[in-house]
């Protein structure tokens, strides 16, 4: 199964300069709490933003080229991944960006943890449209505002239909 997990802006916007625009501390904990166990996918881009291999799960990057850490698994190509992916069909890969790697996967993609932000933050990098028509929504619950979460923010779970 391939998942998607992202947070977006009321617009799309998904990062800026190769981070995110904003600070969410609740997004970052659901992040952690829905990845951990199973393996998380991203492009070299993004694994770099992350400063070192998310613990406690698989990190697999798609990249061309090595030097990464050790504990990485290095596919070269989206065919490669696809392979993996269905050589392990009772595993979840968490795809986490970036926007190209998410463009590659559309059709591929089976659930959607997209963190909506009801704000609008100042970017370069946009979520790929997606078409959910071919999903149905099947959680949906508000993230904590709070003084370190400052803006209102809606966790939401979709799967593909059929």
């Amino acid at each position: 199964m391939i998942s998607y997990i992202w947070a977006e802006d009321e617009h799309g916007l998904i990062g800026a300069s190769g981070k995110l625009p904003w600070h969410l501390p609740d997004d970052m904990a659901f992040f952690k709490k829905t990845t951990m166990g199973h393996p998380i996918i991203s492009g070299a881009r993004t694994f770099r933003s992350y400063n070192r291999p998310l613990p406690g799960r698989q990190n697999i990057v798609l990249s061309r080229h090595g030097n990464f850490p050790d504990g990485v698994l290095v596919v070269s190509s989206i065919e490669q991944l696809c392979e993996l992916v269905a050589d392990n069909p009772q595993k979840n890969y968490f795809v986490t960006g970036g926007a190209n790697l998410f463009s590659q996967l559309l059709d591929k993609v089976d659930r959607l943890y997209r963190t909506k932000i009801h704000a609008q933050f100042t970017g370069d990098t946009y979520m790929p449209k997606i078409d959910y028509s071919q999903f149905k929504q099947v959680k949906k619950h508000p993230g904590l505002v709070d003084e370190k979460n400052h803006y209102a923010h809606t966790f939401e779970v979709f799967d593909r239909i059929g």
